[in-house]
């Protein structure tokens, strides 16, 4: 076994090494595979923890088949998201760059459209759909690797404009997309209509706003009482269908496609047959029914727990269809999240302690730069050619580019982003100095800027504000951040506040402004 590792690593070398942008522009019009280039498939999770695999630690939560393709490819330890939100995560991950040089740098609803928080009113008003949009003309994954050769798709959620805008999937260099065009819109799993493209598919599911609650008088313990809010057209289920559909279509091609699944972002909807598997598993708990926020839910523990093995169970089948239509071997899949979990009274991140080993508490976890919001489960599995690994490389959404660009055998444009290849086949990897994040104020935070530099991790909370004293965390002995050692380490403090002031570029919107307060020691 250790001899064929060695031989396939040597192949995988020599694939990288021998495909030259010029050949790849050469063979732009010539749809049939060369035999050499890979297919990509991005899974990437909505509000997924680092530690809500049983790969990385979970134990409550069954993920055998993702579990399986981790002991089977490379497991990264230390690897980013490019924000602890999903749009401005999203942005850095399209666009290979860092939040301090990216497009978008927050949630941005665009609220002066009117209702954009009502699935009432977007149903009827699809200007009110989306997010900031990325700037036309944007270089993002999907154009690079069309430009390459290869057929695209996003499937699931987009996040980065609405379908009134010039920044859709169709847009922005993918062949075809089916799913949501709004994050808001991605909190309903049976919702009123899917995009094709750009036209609406619309479902026979209910019609309801996100906080609408029980029938008054309905007992919130009996599993009938939430019938109103279920339909016919559970949207992962339709999602996946068209992922086996694209591949179908496009499997003597090379493809690249994004699987942007919703799972597990709240509201907290599973199929009956797994939160049964789990409310057995777990026993009883009372409903959450706050009487405000997401839909209200019977079994929140087992429901959490039920749309990350369904998932899991999708992958399952996405990979015994690979390997039926013979395309397993040469099918990279990589498996991420956007940003760490969420922490509200619909998914008790603590009991799960979903950002397993770092600390899951209110606060610590999404929509902050502490290691529970931005560090990230990554898992990079090529059918049976890569040497099984647990690389503990620090790396971020910014690389992504890059890899993709050296597995497609083209330049890549300029990131702030290091090609994680060398890493898959087991050669020398070159090292980032830094890695960098900012954060503008965000509901009831006041800003974050955060650098990692090898083991040291600086923080700095309350930006906005001109907060200036950055706490500084030696991370890989101190993963919790409860040791703040800035004071015994003033040097290392002077490099991180010059890494931030090369680091960060202003911005126009308001909403991603971050005034930064430098230490005039720094």
């Amino acid at each position: 076994m250790r001899n064929s590792n060695i031989v396939a690593t040597t192949m995988l070398c020599a694939i990288a090494s021998s495909i030259s942008a010029e050949a790849i522009a050469a063979q732009k019009s010539v749809k049939k595979k060369d035999g050499n280039r890979p297919n990509v498939i991005f899974i990437l999770l909505d509000d997924a923890g680092y530690g809500d695999f049983g790969c990385y630690g979970q134990t409550k939560i069954e993920t055998p088949n993702i579990d399986a393709l981790a002991a089977r490819g490379v497991r990264f330890t230390d690897m980013y998201a490019g924000a602890p939100v999903s749009a401005p995560s999203r942005c850095c991950l399209m666009t290979g760059m860092h939040s301090g040089h990216a497009q978008i740098r927050s949630n941005d609803e665009m609220l002066g459209r009117g209702d954009v928080w009502s699935i009432v009113a977007m149903r009827e008003n699809p200007e009110l759909e989306g997010q900031a949009p990325l700037a036309e003309g944007t270089t993002t994954l999907a154009t690079v690797m069309k430009d390459a050769g290869y057929r695209t798709a996003m499937i699931g959620k987009w996040g980065l404009g609405g379908p009134t805008s010039n920044s859709t999937p169709l847009n922005m260099g993918f062949d075809y997309f089916y799913g949501y065009m709004c994050q808001r819109m991605a909190q309903c799993y049976y919702p009123p209509f899917l995009y094709n493209g750009l036209e609406r598919e619309y479902t026979n599911n209910p019609v309801m706003d996100l906080g609408d609650r029980l029938d008054k008088g309905a007992d919130p313990y009996k599993m009938e009482s939430y019938d109103k809010f279920k339909g016919s057209t559970y949207s992962p289920d339709a999602i996946y269908e068209r992922i086996e559909s694209f591949i179908d279509k496009n499997r003597e091609d090379e493809f690249f496609l994004m699987w942007t699944t919703t799972i597990p972002h709240s509201a907290l909807t599973a199929p009956d047959k797994w939160v049964e598997k789990y409310v057995k598993k777990f026993g009883d708990e009372p409903p959450v029914y706050t009487g405000k926020g997401y839909f209200p839910t019977r079994y929140p523990k087992a429901t959490y727990a039920a749309m990350i093995s369904y998932l899991d169970f999708q992958i399952g089948k996405l990979v015994d269809y690979l390997k039926a239509k013979g395309l397993y071997d040469n099918t990279i899949i990589m498996i991420t999240s956007d940003n760490g979990p969420t922490h509200n009274a619909y998914t008790n991140t603590n009991w799960f302690d979903c950002a397993h080993p770092f600390r899951s508490d209110k606060g610590w976890t999404k929509r902050s730069l502490h290691e529970g919001g931005i560090r990230m489960p990554f898992i990079v599995a090529w059918g049976d050619r890569l040497t099984p690994t647990v690389s503990e490389h620090i790396g971020y959404f910014p690389d992504i580019m890059p890899t993709l660009c050296d597995l497609a055998g083209v330049k890549s444009p300029k990131t702030d982003g290091i090609s994680l290849l060398p890493t898959l086949v087991g050669k020398r990897q070159k090292e980032h100095k830094y890695l960098y994040w900012e954060f503008p104020p965000f509901r009831n935070d006041r800003g974050w800027l955060s650098v990692r530099m090898g083991e040291w991790k600086g923080l700095v909370v309350d930006v906005a504000d001109g907060n200036t004293q950055m706490q500084l965390f030696n991370i890989k002995n101190d993963p919790r951040e409860e040791h703040n050692l800035a004071a015994q380490n003033p040097e290392i403090i002077a490099a991180m506040w010059r890494a931030i002031e090369e680091s960060h570029e202003d911005i126009e919107n308001p909403l991603f402004k971050l005034n930064i307060t430098y230490p005039t020691d720094k």
